[in-house]
């Protein structure tokens, strides 16, 4: 049976630009040669291109159950270590039970992604960052999108998300009230991925970085020499606490941007005998399980992850059931305070 990919392969066209084209999409920007290249080489093959959903068929009742897809752009691997992300998708999949949408497809960004799978579903739900237009690029046929954790100006999807930007101003004002005002900040850079190779397009930096900076800039308190980035997770946490150590001068308190992260940290300041919260104190993010079991129990900003997906399903069966305005969710954060954090 002739496949999308064999018609793009004899056209020397992306399986993306088949698609398209064989779709009638008449806002994609391709010659007329390509065209009729693409669909000679269609026929040639006797591939038969899959009809285009008509919107009617989204507007069923409310018992009607909805086929849609998850697009990651976290690597299984990845996504298995992180309680932040393993929270998000536990949360999207108790609401697609209850609402129901029917979970039928999961993509992950580098492992290759089935034309024909996405464009059997009615909608999707994508955690992380990716391009948006490589994402029009593969699914054109309708806005029922919605992007979590990742919040984008542009474009006419709903999206959930957290206010990092305003739990930076909370933990700041914490600190500073306690007499903190030598204040460091570990973390690392958000990746976004192009839907169609999973391949990393650009670097950005984190909302916790940019609200940071702008923050300790108007206080008159910013140094550069106390920000240090790197990947995520406890190894990156544990290497730039110790070059923070190196470098001398170590902060009296410490913004570290997630709690895995803060893990590695911690274990750099026991080796080098560094006592929290005496000498350092610590505010972390995320308020995994794990964080209050730490010595010290680590103080935190507690992100509501699973509400992050259940709010992202609810969003998905509104578009469904025929929402045509996008919307954009940002979920408040708790600072939850321990014994890693004390007054200077």
């Amino acid at each position: 049976m002739t496949k999308i990919k064999d018609v793009a392969r004899e056209a020397n066209v992306s399986i993306a630009t088949v698609s398209r084209i064989l779709s009638s999409d008449h806002t994609l920007s391709v010659s007329e040669g390509t065209r009729k290249r693409v669909w000679q080489t269609a026929d040639l093959l006797n591939y038969k291109p899959r009809k285009k959903k008509s919107t009617t068929k989204l507007k069923m009742n409310e018992d009607n159950v909805y086929n849609i897809g998850i697009v990651s752009a976290l690597a299984q691997e990845d996504e298995v270590h992180d309680p932040y992300f393993l929270s998000i998708r536990l949360g999207l999949e108790i609401a697609c039970e209850q609402l129901p949408l029917n979970i039928k497809n999961i993509f992950r960004l580098g492992k290759g992604i089935s034309l024909e799978g996405l464009h059997d579903l009615d909608g999707l739900i994508v955690i992380g960052g990716v391009d948006l237009s490589s994402l029009r690029d593969v699914y054109y046929e309708n806005e029922n999108v919605v992007l979590v954790n990742h919040l984008p100006r542009e474009g006419n999807y709903d999206v959930v998300a957290s206010d990092l930007e305003r739990a930076i101003e909370v933990v700041l004002n914490h600190l500073t009230k306690l007499n903190h005002y030598n204040i460091g900040y570990l973390g690392g850079l958000d990746n976004i991925k192009s839907v169609d190779s999973g391949r990393i397009i650009k670097e950005i930096e984190d909302a916790r970085k940019v609200s940071y900076e702008k923050i300790m800039r108007q206080k008159g308190l910013y140094n550069p020499e106390n920000v240090f980035i790197g990947e995520w997770g406890p190894s990156s946490g544990y290497e730039l606490m110790k070059q923070a150590i190196e470098k001398g001068n170590l902060p009296s308190a410490m913004i570290i941007a997630s709690d895995p992260m803060a893990i590695g940290a911690l274990r750099a300041l026991y080796e080098e005998g560094i006592n929290v919260p005496e000498d350092i104190s610590l505010i972390s993010f995320d308020d995994i399980e794990a964080a209050e079991f730490l010595n010290p129990p680590l103080s935190t900003v507690k992100i509501h992850a699973e509400e992050m997906g259940r709010m992202a399903a609810k969003l998905l069966r509104d578009r469904l059931n025929g929402r045509n305005i996008s919307t954009r969710v940002v979920l408040d954060t708790e600072l939850i305070i321990r014994k890693s954090c004390q007054a200077k």
